[in-house]
């Protein structure tokens, strides 16, 4: 699990840790030491972490004039024992959502196991995210299943085309006009 890194390739258009608004904001990466690990099994250090010991973020990218933003997740998303939506919305979503980002690109190909709990923070997401959306991008079909099954998936884009969303072939802008475009059909059905 160490080999594993968020992409890095928007680097040069966007960084959490250069940005002054961001929850990651003058954080310092190493290369070379590695202090973060899920379970017993270490991680790449350029993840980062935002209180959940299961589950870790890195802000690929942020814009505040269109309200988006696109975050890569690693790990296992566990409401069950870690109340992981709880930590992702109080120390990473209440951040952004004051400074306008109510659109949210989940991309969660590296989300290994889903736990679910209750429904009331993703409910709370949505209602703050006024006319925003969650979308769910290339999530494991075990992953969604299970959200299926405790019936959060109506907070969510998912599905269908997200999950088979060539992103990395896309700049920022354009993965944003795509996953819009597929929202916007989904909401037009």
């Amino acid at each position: 699990m160490h080999t594993v890194e968020p992409y890095y390739h928007w680097r040069n258009l966007y960084t959490a840790e250069t940005d002054e608004a961001s929850p990651f904001y003058g954080r310092e990466y190493s290369e070379f030491f590695f202090e973060n690990k899920i379970y017993n099994y270490l991680i790449h250090p350029q993840w980062d972490f935002f209180g959940s010991n299961t589950l870790f973020l890195k802000i690929l990218y942020v814009d505040y004039e269109k309200g988006f933003t696109i975050i890569e997740l690693f790990g296992e998303w566990n409401d069950a024992i870690e109340n992981d939506i709880m930590t992702l919305k109080r120390n990473i979503i209440e951040e952004m959502i004051p400074l306008g980002i109510n659109k949210f690109i989940l991309i969660g190909e590296n989300v290994l196991n889903f736990h679910g709990a209750d429904d009331c923070y993703y409910e709370e997401w949505i209602d703050e995210s006024e006319d925003g959306w969650v979308a769910l991008v290339n999530f494991h079909d075990h992953v969604t299943r299970e959200m299926e099954e405790i019936g959060i998936d109506s907070y969510f884009i998912m599905k269908g085309e997200m999950d088979y969303l060539d992103w990395r072939t896309y700049l920022p802008y354009q993965l944003f006009k795509k996953v819009s475009e597929i929202v916007q059909d989904r909401f037009n059905f």
